[in-house]
């Protein structure tokens, strides 16, 4: 395949569990004679997620013993070695369902609209002990913030977890966006097409500021700066997310905007760079969405978010301040700004994708573009609070445009109004 980098596990291909084409029929009228578990729309991201190679190299949810190892050790263990790996991925059931399956069965998981989706053939059926769960992947105690939300409101009724081998149909292509999201393994062709050495990819749930985008800009032209012909991945979020998040189908188009308008990088970039390399920074960024559970665990997330991309082919990911942050209920920090960075100077296991650091970017009037803080030490940048940002939006007002592309803002404005 040419692939720039291994998969996660020291595979040489991600490990796929999709059921071939020639089989599919078959295989979903068995699934209609098997015992059923329900799974909520965020856990059927993970389901599909094992099922095309993404969380390579597990081939289903983890038994009881893996789990454990994760929370407290931070590795899972593959073919005698260690790998990396930050937050336990376990199916969550309720009592009654957990005291009608065992280890040695196999069943059927139903997504939210009743269609089965998946085999699992179980391994393992251990309760939940949420609170461990909470202090282990949120590094808290507290319980008031939307990754403890997920686990005692949302799974308020889940008090076990089941493991397993698991065997998926192919996940159904978004209407508004699906040519966007491919496998690992289409996208690992996709990039030795492209021939380029490195290639970075950006992690985001949210629209695109100028300071978000600035991120990618950097890290992109970080690996041309060395020498490297090096691509780039807007790598958007489109699976379940807070209900306060701007929908996957607007920010789709959000981003599509952005790069067909050939609007991204444009002002922030680094002129002689590109005069040297040829062409712009739209040249050399792919949209990629990728449909993965949202844990806002901020440090243990990610590292989960570089496994993935590791298994898609990425070579490096950016890495930014607050990177999968979500706060206490009242404002304050669950982490360190750069607590997401500093975790992959210790990872417990192998993990080959690289962490591109970037920090804190703005707005500066001196240098009438979008740049980083540790360059204007003594200037306060150009800032609007996310909040304000909402409020101009709803009411169909434009966004500074140094804050904000005209393009971005645009689309926003009309669907948030509406």
């Amino acid at each position: 395949m040419g692939d720039l980098v291994q998969p996660h596990g020291g595979l040489t291909a991600p490990r796929s569990c999709t059921v071939p084409d020639g089989e599919r029929a078959a295989f979903a009228a068995r699934l209609e004679t098997l015992p059923k578990i329900p799974v909520s729309a965020a856990d059927l991201s993970t389901v599909y997620r094992f099922g095309d190679g993404a969380l390579s190299p597990l081939d289903g949810p983890m038994d009881g013993a893996t789990y454990q190892r994760v929370l407290d050790e931070e590795y899972i263990e593959f073919d005698g070695k260690r790998y990396a790996w930050t937050i336990p991925l376990s199916l969550p059931v309720d009592a009654a369902t957990a005291a009608k399956i065992s280890a040695g069965q196999e069943v059927a998981l139903v997504d939210p609209s009743g269609r089965a989706v998946a085999s699992l053939e179980i391994t393992d059926v251990f309760s939940w002990d949420k609170a461990q769960y909470i202090k282990g992947v949120y590094l808290t105690d507290r319980t008031d913030h939307p990754g403890a939300d997920m686990v005692l409101k949302g799974d308020a009724d889940m008090t076990h977890l089941v493991g397993g081998r698991i065997r998926v149909l192919p996940q159904p292509k978004n209407p508004s966006f699906g040519q966007h999201v491919l496998s690992p393994a289409e996208v690992r062709e996709l990039l030795a097409k492209k021939g380029w050495e490195r290639v970075v990819a950006f992690q985001t749930r949210n629209p695109l500021h100028r300071a978000h985008e600035y991120a990618l800009v950097y890290g992109l032209e970080t690996l041309l700066a060395q020498g490297l012909n090096a691509g780039a991945c807007l790598n958007p979020l489109v699976g379940e997310t807070k209900s306060d998040d701007v929908s996957a189908e607007i920010r789709m188009q959000t981003y599509e905007a952005l790069i067909s308008s050939r609007a991204m990088g444009d002002g922030d970039s680094d002129a002689a760079l590109w005069a040297k390399v040829g062409g712009s920074v739209p040249d050399r960024v792919l949209l990629l969405g990728l449909d993965i559970k949202m844990f806002y665990a901020g440090p243990k997330e990610a590292v989960m978010h570089g496994i993935y991309r590791q298994n898609y082919g990425f070579t490096d990911i950016v890495i930014g301040r607050k990177h999968a942050d979500a706060p206490y209920d009242d404002g304050t920090a669950i982490w360190g700004d750069f607590d997401a960075q500093e975790i992959f100077e210790n990872l417990k296991g192998d993990l080959k994708i690289h962490p591109l650091k970037v920090g804190f970017a703005a707005f500066y009037e001196s240098a009438g573009r979008v740049d980083l803080m540790e360059k204007h030490s003594d200037e306060k940048p150009v800032f609007i609070s996310g909040k304000k940002v909402r409020e101009l939006l709803q009411k169909g007002e434009p966004v500074d445009p140094r804050i904000m592309r005209p393009g971005t803002s645009e689309i926003l404005s009309k669907a948030m109004a509406g």
